[in-house]
This record gives structure tokens, sequence and C-alpha cells, in this order.
């Protein structure tokens, strides 16, 4: 793949597409960092090669008009000393050096084009970069919680965890049996000490009623 198709598929790229169908997002936003650091050092050399050609036209330019405007000034002379040829030959070769300047001249306006482009794509590049670099700890981050979460949840569901619950659940219903029967025993010996209590105060009673009964039998009449 060239790097103006890598390029073009980078800055058209939807990186929230892109991360929504990666099986690991972690690894394909490292993936495109690369990617794009990759392809910016490549049009960034590209567009030094441009603006050099374009230095390069510029010079051809500049000696071009010299060249020109050189072979004028013999023309010039030449008419002046009488050498009409001459001066034709000049002017000639004058007008093949401006056609030869008019094609450099469009060879600068394809060059200027072209860098403007790789300047856009550069910019666009950048912000997909940053845009990446940005969210890179954030996945990173999330990556990892993901996966804390998943583990915890895979222990959580585990049949070994679900065994232990079970042996808790076994053992707190033979402890609230256990309670139970100990809540019983106490109630039986509460109420027979309650029981035994209350036949002690009923035969207190009973036996102050006796002697009560004796003693106003034996009172002597009167």
């Amino acid at each position: 793949m060239g790097v103006f198709s890598r390029l073009s598929d980078i800055v058209n790229a939807n990186l929230n597409s892109l991360l929504d169908k990666a099986e690991d997002p972690e690894k394909i936003v490292r993936l495109m960092i690369q990617e794009m650091e990759d392809t910016l050092v490549e049009v960034r050399s590209a567009a030094a090669k441009v603006i050099a050609e374009r230095k390069e036209r510029e010079r051809q330019l500049g000696v071009l008009d010299q060249e020109q405007r050189d072979w004028e000034h013999k023309a010039e002379l030449a008419l002046r000393k009488d050498r009409e040829d001459l001066a034709k030959a000049a002017l000639a070769h004058r007008a093949a050096l401006a056609d030869q300047a008019k094609t450099v001249a469009g060879d600068l306006g394809v060059l200027a084009e072209n860098l403007t482009k790789l300047n856009d794509d550069i910019a666009k590049l950048q912000a997909k970069l940053q845009d990446a670099k940005a969210r890179q700890r954030t996945i990173v981050l999330r990556a990892q919680n993901a996966q804390t979460s998943l583990k915890a949840r895979t222990h959580i569901h585990s049949a070994k965890i679900d065994d232990m619950l079970n042996r808790f659940d076994h053992a707190e219903r033979r402890i609230d049996a256990v309670e139970a029967q100990a809540e019983a025993l106490g109630l039986g010996r509460a109420k027979n000490l309650n029981q035994a209590f209350a036949d002690l105060e009923s035969e207190e009673r009973i036996k102050a009623e006796l002697e009560a009964l004796k003693a106003r039998i034996h009172q002597p009449k009167g």
C-alpha cells in the first residue's frame, strides 16, 4: 500500500468505528498510532521533496528570465549594428526560452497545489494522531478495568465459589437448628421454674389459710 493510499485510509478512518469492531481496542490504537507516525514521517518526506523540487523550479525560472533579458539585449545590440539577421535569431532564442519558462511556471503551479494538499493532509493526520494518543491512556485503563472485572465475575460465578456458598448456607442452617433447639430447651426450663415458684407461693398461701382456720376453731367461746 502506497503512502498516499494509507494516508487517505487513515485520514478518513472513523476511530470510534474501528475501536467498536476491534477485538483488542488497546492493540488497535497502538497499531494505529504507529501507522500514523510512520505515515506522517513519509508524508513529511514527500513534502520535503516537493519543496526541494519547487526551489529547483524557481531557480530554473530565475535563470530563464535572466537569459531572456540577455538575449533581448543581444537583439537590441544586433539592430544597433544593423545586423537584423542576428537580431531575429536572438529574438527566436528568447522566444524558446520564454516557452521553457512558461512550462516551468506551470510546473511550479502544480507543485504549489501538491504542497497545499500535503500540508492539509499532514494537519488532518496530526489531528487524528493527537486524538488517538489522547484516547490511548483512557482505552488502556478501560481495558485493564474490564479485564479485572471479568476476572472478578469469573471467580464469582465459578463452581468453587458456588460450592463454598452452598457450604456456608448448609452451616448456617445447622446453626439455626442448634439455636432453635437451645431456645426450645430454655423455654421449657423457664416454664418449669416459674411453675415451681408458683407452687411454692400457692403452698404458703394455703398454709397461711390453714393456720388462720385453726386459730378460729380453737378460739375460746365467750
